[in-house]
């Protein structure tokens, strides 16, 4: 029996042998394969007693004896050993169950967590089915404690930053062709994904793994404890990884030093995860606008469109030489190109409404995927996979750091007029792609507040506080102030009573003019500026006080309101065609 069609016998399927029971909250396995339209009595032994594999006795991967934690003793903490499977590849799902019935359009909708990635990212998108089957998939993550180098959660009215990485180790079967054979699994691949608050956008940034930047202190967890892995100036990105030991949460400390982004989560696989993705949902379409025959990737394939799986997937998302400049950042583009592909094949009604492939995609996914201890729970994913399910592919985009050569022309480094802004963007959750209604509304309220007229610099009178929690932030201010911008009438007035999150701007109504023109110097939000009802008298001062969202003198509070110019960009819901 071949994967697509095993445990599937007799139009039974596997998803649906497994059942809701609304009395106990449970998953329970239905037997009874001759009930169709009325639920038979389920027995005690059903509701507790795991299930078995028929042949051993032993318990099945559902069950909770089949969980997996990070064993120690690995090369690198968190990447993990294949398991052996069946002759296909796979785990079968449970065989005995009712006849196959139509899935709820709601539980279609809810069926697929996605978002993309190459080897992390693309394992997010099948993690979860709300119909599927919890004890089996959770038997199938592997975790990690990264040892608090995450927020340690994400909230519903909060936006979401996960890292997603793709190693070069050549766990799986298959794989022994691909990489470097010695590799101890480095960060190949490495996107922070950020889903905007409002859920209306998600920024993927892609960190070329040569970029050239400094690697932090590490503490790691082992079977003896904590170990402190000290920091690397000036090399590679994806030593971030694997080197000297380092965790997933090293390369999570690493992104935040580069780009001041706090990483909430990450998730990590290897090689197999393409390939068994893309067979999962029947082939991804591809595009090429020349012929490629790549003797490096093993990518063999004529100028136009394709449905990609498998080895072939894989072979795509490694070719470099024979696209773009044949170097690294022209592997990103073709990534970014397929992983738009793939998001919009997951999110087809093709496969949302195809219990078979929804099932295929949840075990190809988990048992891909690594994660951390925060979402290391199927019933985690699944809170997780709804909120990213409410971004619309048009509002995705895929982006990368921007950086120059390096004088060995082996590496990049950051390009910090262009990569500080695009940063900025994502600190302040400022979408790289026009969402309309977000737009209009910003708009809005950006004219109720800063339409009129501007004082002059030399006229603006601001007391400064410091509530960042940042030493000496007033008195850089105060500087920048009065040395670059000529607002000579400012004062430093020391901390604030309690420190604030927002900066926040306190002027009465006879110093709107005033108001304005600092807040066009200082990149001030419309929420940040806090209009009085009395008028000033005399010399007093607006009250300027700095928030944690300060980021350094004359630095703007709020992100750009559109990327720099120069700043590659893909859209999720547009083929682009590989050159």
């Amino acid at each position: 029996m071949d994967a697509q069609s095993r445990g599937r016998a007799d139009e039974i399927d596997p998803a649906d042998q497994w059942v809701l029971n609304p009395q106990t909250g449970n998953y329970e396995l239905r037997l009874d394969q001759s009930a169709q339209h009325s639920s038979p009595p389920r027995s005690n032994a059903a509701r507790s007693t795991p299930p078995k594999n028929a042949a051993s006795g032993t318990p099945a991967p559902g069950s909770r004896q089949g969980r997996r934690t990070a064993a120690p003793g690995r090369e690198v903490p968190g990447q993990r050993s294949r398991r052996a499977g069946n002759a296909s590849g796979g785990t079968n799902p449970p065989t005995a169950g009712r006849r196959k019935r139509k899935q709820p359009a709601s539980r279609k909708k809810k069926a697929l967590l996605w978002t993309g990635g190459v080897m992390a990212f693309i394992v997010v998108a099948g993690s979860v089915g709300a119909y599927l089957v919890y004890q089996h998939f959770d038997s199938n993550l592997n975790t990690v404690d990264v040892a608090g180098a995450g927020s340690g959660g994400f909230k519903k009215d909060q936006a979401i930053n996960i890292l997603l990485i793709g190693t070069d180790k050549r766990s799986g079967e298959g794989n022994d062709g691909y990489g470097d054979k010695n590799s101890v699994g480095h960060a190949d691949t490495t996107i922070l994904f950020h889903v905007s608050k409002d859920r209306t956008n998600a920024t993927a940034l892609s960190i070329p793994r040569d970029l050239i930047t400094n690697i932090p202190d590490c503490p790691t967890k082992t079977a003896e404890g904590t170990k402190d892995i000290g920091g690397t100036r000036k090399t590679r990105f994806n030593e971030s990884l694997g080197q000297e030991g380092r965790d997933p949460g090293c390369t999570m400390r690493t992104v935040e030093e580069i780009t001041g982004v706090t990483v909430d989560h990450f998730m990590m696989a290897d090689f197999n995860a393409v390939k068994s993705m893309t067979t999962a949902v029947g082939g991804v379409e591809v595009c090429l606008a020349k012929d490629i025959n790549d003797k490096d990737s093993k990518l063999n394939l004529p100028a136009g469109k394709h449905v990609i799986e498998g080895e072939q997937a894989l072979a795509f998302v490694r070719t470099r030489h024979s696209v773009g400049f044949g170097g690294d950042l022209s592997r990103i583009e073709i990534q970014q190109q397929f992983l738009s592909s793939l998001i919009r094949k997951m999110k087809s009604s093709d496969t949302l409404s195809s219990p078979t492939k929804m099932w295929d995609l949840a075990e190809a996914a988990t048992k891909a995927l690594t994660v951390d201890n925060g979402i290391g729970k199927i019933s985690r994913l699944r809170d997780l996979g709804m909120e990213l399910a409410k971004v619309n592919p048009k509002n995705i985009t895929f982006a990368t750091v921007p950086v120059v050569d390096n004088t060995d022309k082996a590496t990049v480094l950051l390009n910090e007029s262009k990569a500080q802004p695009l940063f900025s963007m994502i600190q302040n959750d400022t979408s790289l792609t026009e969402v309309k209604e977000k737009e209009q509304d910003a708009k809005n309220q950006q004219a109720a507040l800063l339409k009129g007229p501007r004082a002059a610099a030399s006229d603006v009178r601001v007391a400064v506080y410091n509530g960042s929690g940042k030493q000496g932030a007033a008195l850089s201010t105060l500087t920048w102030l009065q040395n670059e911008e000529g607002v000579l009438k400012s004062s430093n007035e020391g901390n604030a009573p309690a420190k604030l999150a927002r900066t926040t701007l306190v002027y009465a109504p006879n110093q709107a003019d005033q108001a304005r023109k600092l807040a066009d110097l200082m990149g001030l939000p419309a929420t940040a500026l806090k209009p009085g009802t009395k008028d000033a008298v005399g010399r007093e001062a607006m009250t300027l006080t700095l928030g944690s969202d300060f980021k350094g003198a004359g630095v703007p509070i709020t992100g750009p309101a559109k990327a720099p110019e120069g700043v590659q960009k893909v859209e999720a819901d547009k083929q682009v065609c590989a050159k």
